[in-house]
């Protein structure tokens, strides 16, 4: 019988929304045992965000509850809050994303719960830090805004534009469950834990990447350009006769191939576009030119046309069309847990040859084990 990676890995989750559930999430596909403490009158938010639902249940709260027990505690009442203290005591990690001093004022603090337990991992996520920003609402799309993203997202001269998803949350929650493994590496060598800190708007001013370098190393400040890249052409959304096609040329090798086989050799030796520096500064002419023979043939025409050649291009897919790929390639995109068969959520991304990601409980309805755990950490005194 395969042992998944973090068995016996005891997470007390005191997380909302989506940041932190999805970290924990990632943990207990991987094994942990978590426990999502819940308040009784409603729990966590998500589970009212909706539409849509499925069988009367929040999509937005199922994707990211998936293999762990909810255990509904009012920390108002202190025979609940007893129990939430004594669970996180017990725990390996605890994970909260509650405004800064929240959890200090419910005894649930860092401090006092490494005195009682020093290998204890605790995860804090925030909005904007624990210091200055303390008091600050850390909403995705705030944080999207005042963090540069939108100023990079949207048509140049357009209104910004925020990602489709809550990205910064997810990346977030990534970069938490990243934190949170690093620190068990270190407490299963030393034997002490340590406290982890995320922050939205410094987790997404890392995740800018190249953005962020040039402006922290070339004092770039860059504007929106709708689908093109800042420093190579052509990478881009290009109109096919059916519906939009990506082409994601990275060298002047692809270049070459995109040219034959779009039957414009003669764009390979336009001295405007003889590499990439000179087909940025010509974008415009480059695009035109490109656009006029696209429109002549549907994008999956060209998809299957381009790509044995080495072009990286396709399809702007819906979300359908997207599952319909990676199923095609035998990604396994879709899974459902071993108690519920018929409830599909996305697959973890997470391959691991000997431990993979398992899937055992379906996102547990509010309060579902809240007997199951308190009985347990009674009987444990």
């Amino acid at each position: 019988m395969t042992t998944s990676p973090l068995s016996g890995v005891l997470i007390a989750d005191f997380g909302r929304v989506l940041a932190a559930p999805y970290a924990t999430m990632l943990l207990a596909d991987l094994g942990a045992d978590v426990v999502k403490i819940e308040r009784p009158d409603g729990g966590d938010e998500t589970r009212a965000w909706g539409p849509p639902h499925r069988d009367g249940e929040a999509t937005y709260y199922l994707s990211v509850n998936r293999n762990k027990r909810s255990c509904a505690l009012d920390l108002r009442d202190p025979a609940d809050l007893a129990h939430a203290v004594a669970l996180a005591r017990r725990a390996d990690v605890v994970v909260e994303n509650f405004r800064p001093g929240t959890m200090d004022r419910l005894g649930l603090g860092y401090e006092r719960l490494r005195a009682a337990n020093p290998g204890l991992v605790y995860c804090s996520v925030t909005g904007f830090g624990a210091g200055a920003g303390a008091a600050l609402p850390g909403y995705d799309l705030l944080v999207q805004a005042v963090g540069g993203l939108m100023s990079v997202t949207g048509e140049p001269g357009g209104d910004p534009v925020k990602a489709g998803v809550a990205l910064v949350d997810v990346l977030t929650g990534t970069h938490a469950a990243v934190g949170i493994l690093a620190a068990l590496r270190h407490r299963d060598a030393t034997g002490q834990g340590q406290r982890v800190e995320l922050n939205l708007l410094s987790t997404l001013l890392s995740s800018l990447v190249n953005q962020s370098a040039g402006y922290t190393l070339a004092e770039a400040v860059p504007g929106r350009m709708g689908n093109r890249h800042p420093s190579i052409a052509p990478y881009e959304v290009f109109p096919a006769a059916d519906r939009p096609l990506v082409i994601a040329v990275g060298n002047d090798r692809q270049f070459a191939a995109l040219c034959t086989g779009l039957g414009l050799p003669e764009l390979a030796a336009d001295e405007r576009f003889a590499d990439n520096p000179r087909r940025v500064a010509h974008r415009e002419e480059l695009f035109a030119l490109l656009s006029a023979r696209l429109t002549a043939g549907t994008a999956q025409a060209w998809h299957r046309l381009l790509t044995p050649l080495g072009v990286p291009c396709g399809p702007v897919n819906d979300l359908a069309d997207a599952y319909g790929l990676a199923g095609e390639l035998g990604l396994r995109p879709r899974v459902s847990s071993a108690d519920a068969p018929g409830l599909e959520l996305p697959a973890n991304p997470i391959g691991l040859s000997t431990t993979p990601a398992a899937y055992t409980r379906r996102p547990p309805r509010l309060g579902e084990h809240t007997e199951e755990v308190v009985n347990w950490l009674d009987s444990a005194g």
